[in-house]
């Protein structure tokens, strides 16, 4: 699989973590970086990442921070990402099954390393389940669309 990775500072150490493990895994990664612990801002990384799943250049992202919550905020400023802050395994299932996510967002600070790499499996191997969850994701993309001003 292709996994687009993107993080600030906070996350950079995390996001070299789970790299090497996903290419250890077999999967074909893209690293947008940053590429140290040197401060910089979030958005323009995550939202890269964002854009490199919905322009399917990936199949599925993950971003990382601190605390993962500007990151999700930032990919989900593109349009048709759907991010899912994650800190279990429960909530990526969750996320990929009845919502479609197609961004991970993980915090550095917030979950463990170990914790960390089984999200990320637990993300990977989980589906969406469709059914019910069909009509809800339209309805999403509706709220998108008319945000985006294309229902004005």
């Amino acid at each position: 699989m292709r996994i687009v990775l993107a993080s600030d500072h906070a996350g950079f150490e995390l996001k070299g973590v789970i790299l090497e493990h996903l290419r250890a895994e077999g999967h074909e990664v893209i690293d947008l970086g940053t590429d140290s612990t040197d401060p910089v801002d979030y958005p323009p990384f995550c939202a890269a990442a964002a854009r490199a799943v919905v322009q399917g250049r990936a199949e599925l992202g993950v971003v990382l921070g601190g605390s993962g919550q500007g990151e999700a905020m930032a990919a989900n400023k593109v349009h048709g990402a759907r991010a899912a802050l994650c800190q279990d395994e429960s909530m990526a299932r969750l996320a990929r099954l009845h919502n479609d996510a197609n961004v991970l967002s993980l915090g550095a600070r917030i979950v463990a390393r170990e914790r960390a790499l089984s999200i990320v499996a637990v993300f990977l191997d989980s589906g969406f389940e469709g059914g019910r969850h069909v009509g809800r994701l339209a309805e999403l993309a509706r709220i998108e669309t008319e945000e985006c001003g294309g229902g004005r």
